[in-house]
């Protein structure tokens, strides 16, 4: 059996990966183990998981899954908004359409760690965005149907969830919050996207069904 491990920013993607990613890729006979970045490892101490500061630890932790040779791919599922500067192709990101700039980024991680068995891979803008996607599940999940229309116009006025755009103010969460204050992002967040599915995440985000296309070729070619 194929094994795809992905490396999860927190707890949010934590729980699509092994809820909702896991399932889905099982019917293709894909094994899916996880884990949560470790963003410090103290002498002696408990490490601490979750969020993502430099692209140094981001690196040391990728090249530490690496050396278990079980894993037929390993891939990631982080946030590009807010992904550290220091990240291999930010600083020379292309003029042009978020896709263009996202895949410039992903491309250069790739360069850098330098491993066939690697594939990242940068939600765009962050996992926020599948959970605006599933904006009818939204409202069920709240009761709240002008919170199901409100989070359809943002959807619609940026043509497409994977659009919205990744401000301080204007990214995908911060919208959620102002819509709806009481959003708790690692129980309603895997929620709706476990509602909608990841064939319509697929149908609905262009770079997300890019991924679990490259997902499928990494691992048939990794097997041969």
């Amino acid at each position: 059996m194929r094994r795809l491990h992905i490396l999860c920013e927190g707890q949010t993607e934590e729980t699509v990966a092994r809820e909702v990613i896991a399932p889905y890729l099982q019917c293709a006979d894909v094994f899916v183990t996880r884990s949560i970045l470790t963003t410090k490892r103290p002498a002696g101490g408990t490490s601490c998981k979750g969020g993502l500061s430099t692209w140094g630890k981001l690196a040391t932790e990728i090249r530490l899954l690496l050396r278990d040779s079980s894993i037929t791919t390993l891939t990631t599922l982080l946030d590009y908004y807010g992904l550290p500067s220091d990240t291999p192709g930010m600083a020379t990101r292309p003029p042009g359409s978020p896709y263009d700039r996202v895949t410039h980024v992903e491309r250069a991680m790739g360069q850098a760690i330098g491993d066939p068995r690697f594939l990242p891979h940068l939600v765009l803008h962050e996992i926020e965005a599948w959970v605006i996607l599933g904006h009818e599940a939204l409202g069920e999940l709240t009761g709240d149907a002008a919170l199901a229309h409100a989070a359809q116009a943002i959807v619609t006025d940026a043509q497409g969830a994977e659009l919205v755009n990744d401000g301080a103010d204007t990214a995908p969460s911060k919208r959620l919050l102002r819509l709806y204050p009481r959003y708790r992002k690692t129980s309603d967040g895997p929620l709706v996207i476990a509602e909608i599915g990841i064939d319509a995440i697929r149908k609905g985000c262009p770079h997300a069904d890019a991924w679990f296309t490259a997902v499928n070729t990494g691992l048939t070619k990794q097997r041969r």
